[in-house]
């Protein structure tokens, strides 16, 4: 499908509707500088569902499904200026302005992917890929396959074996070293909870039974009594100190690529999770040359503490017409539910006596978090266990108590994941945000049941129990661990069924979101979240005209044919009224 026509096409387009001037000069002050035309335009300017997801009176549904409420938007200036029907769009049509015909594709508020890690996804794109791989013979055959690509002695690093898939058959040294001898190789597993060496690296990294394991970490160990590859939870990181960081000007390379690729896929904005003192020295030196494709809300890690310091010196950053804002701080409560160390009430029900790690001993600075929050600072929280959960929980209300004030910063924790049924309320009258990922739960479903057990299960990836019970949701992809593709997070949510559209029904399926809920955990859900939802995350009249285009109206398949989501394509991205990305 061509979705874009500009230029002296537009005219022709338009002449119908007397719309087109001589060429020389727009009329007057209607003239917009962007102009889409006949498409499915699904602005979101109504009243949001209830907890049960039953839409609101004024949405545009009626007894044979859902209608788009618009057809055809203006922008001048990065906002929009008029929506509503493609003959009334012709008045804003000048002979400057640039048409799109989108022959019914949809479009609706910007995607916004509320916790990634653009870096890591930007460096993804260079590593070795094994985000598919199902066995450690097809991981290691890929990188033998890099090795014949890198001269002797350079590291090879990649990222994607599944930690929590693998988590009863993790690989060791053994294979990795016999046919990669001549390189360092670490790989780094999907959610970056564990790390897998060989020899090579080892002896780099001067790793013996002796190195000291970081509190909350695990180093596995052979029959040898030496470490046989395999590092979990805080010890993942261990073998990193060895690995020439990338310079400057690769981690400029390394977000620039993440951030073109978001926008390829749709992405208007992402909220990027965890960042250290040299990764925001990029980031401020791209927004200074105006080199940001798309909005980054950026996250400082609190495990780095002099830049949080100096932040909480600076203060908030509340501009939000800045393409780059830092208001947030996340912090890291627990582990992995894939590695088991996600902290649990009891223990693992497939590892009697072990019940993860937590807080301080997983680094998690209490003092240093209060501090922030103090200050102004949105928390982000990871938590993923149900002890996580409640623990994190506890620690934002002591704040609360201390200083009311801090109660309005739209605190979230990030995953919460596994959550007591106890707790769930708590996230509404605490008016704390659960930041979650739909295809977390279809990547968990194999495995989750066994490390859980049937009971806990009645809190898990609870989407529907969250919004029934007043919480705010945002939904997000926490790529490069997940697959960002917006068709799969929407499908994820709106099915509970994995690619393969299994099984059969949904996994918990009362857990299920809407399609509208789906959408608007990645539109103005998200604009909540990063306290923008006067800015974005609806398509109005004075909003930001940051909006995606896609081939698909997950609207309507959501009820013919929801499998169908899966197919879709992004056609066009749109941020401050630039078109940062066109299929054509």
């Amino acid at each position: 499908m061509r979705a874009g026509l500009s230029g002296r096409l537009s005219c022709l387009l338009l002449a119908a509707l007397g719309a087109c001037s001589d060429g020389s000069q727009d009329p007057a002050d209607s003239a917009a500088e962007l102009v889409l035309l006949n498409g499915r335009v699904y602005t979101l300017d109504w009243r949001e569902p209830g907890g049960n997801g039953v839409a609101a009176p004024a949405a545009p549904r009626s007894t044979d499904g859902w209608h788009p409420d618009a057809e055809a938007i203006a922008i001048r200036d990065g906002t929009i200026i008029f929506v509503g029907s493609t003959s009334d769009a012709a008045e804003y049509v000048g002979g400057s302005t640039r048409v799109v015909e989108l022959r019914g594709a949809t479009v609706i508020p910007g995607l916004v992917d509320s916790h990634t890690h653009v870096f890591g996804l930007g460096a993804l794109l260079r590593q070795v890929d094994l985000t598919d791989v199902a066995t450690e013979e097809e991981a290691v055959a890929r990188v033998v396959a890099r090795a014949r690509e890198v001269p002797a002695g350079e590291w090879i690093v990649g990222r994607g074996w599944d930690e929590g898939a693998w988590a009863n058959r993790y690989p060791d040294k053994a294979l990795l070293s016999s046919e990669v001898p001549e390189h360092p190789v670490v790989l780094h597993s999907l959610h970056g909870f564990a790390s897998w060496a060989n020899d090579a690296a080892l002896e780099r990294a001067g790793i013996t039974a002796d190195s000291v394991v970081p509190v909350g970490g695990e180093m596995r160990l052979g029959e040898d009594g030496q470490p046989n590859g395999l590092f979990l939870n805080n010890a993942a990181g261990m073998i990193e100190a060895a690995v020439p960081p990338p310079t400057d000007s690769e981690l400029v390379d390394q977000v620039t690529a993440g951030l073109n690729q978001m926008a390829r896929d749709g992405y208007v904005t992402v909220h990027d999770a965890g960042l250290d003192a040299r990764q925001m020295r990029v980031l401020e030196q791209l927004e200074a040359e105006a080199r940001l494709p798309i909005r980054v809300y950026a996250m400082l890690s609190l495990r780095d503490e002099d830049l949080v310091r100096e932040w909480i010196a600076r203060g908030p950053d509340t501009d939000n017409d800045s393409m780059l804002v830092t208001r947030t701080v996340k912090a890291y409560y627990d582990g992995a539910l894939g590695s088991r160390g996600a902290r649990l009430l009891a223990d693992y029900a497939d590892q009697p006596g072990h019940r993860g790690v937590s807080g301080e001993d997983y680094g998690f600075d209490v003092a240093l978090n209060a501090e922030a929050m103090q200050a102004g600072f949105q928390i982000a929280i990871h938590a993923i266990g149900d002890a996580g959960n409640r623990e994190s929980l506890d620690i934002l209300e002591a704040v609360f108590r201390d200083v009311p004030a801090a109660a309005r910063n739209r605190h979230r924790v990030e995953h919460a994941q596994i959550v007591h049924p106890d707790d769930i309320p708590r996230f509404g009258e605490l008016g704390i945000i659960a930041s979650m990922e739909p295809p977390h739960a279809m990547e968990d479903k194999t495995w989750a049941e066994a490390r859980l057990g049937d009971e806990r299960m009645q809190g898990a990836y609870a989407w529907r129990s969250l919004r029934e019970a007043g919480a705010a949701l945002t939904f997000n992809s926490d790529n490069p661990g997940s697959d960002h593709d917006i068709f799969y997070g929407l499908h994820s949510a709106i099915t509970r069924q994995d690619k393969d559209r299994q099984p059969e029904g949904g996994w918990f399926a009362e857990e299920r979101m809407s399609a509208e809920e789906a959408i608007r955990g990645y539109t103005n859900w998200s604009a909540y979240a990063s306290f923008r939802e006067d800015n974005t995350g609806i398509i109005a009249e004075g909003r930001w005209a940051d909006l995606t285009v896609m081939d698909i109206d997950p609207f309507v398949l959501a009820d013919a044919s929801p499998g169908d989501i899966l197919n879709g394509r992004i056609v066009m991205t749109i941020v401050d009224g630039r078109i940062v990305y066109d299929s054509d």
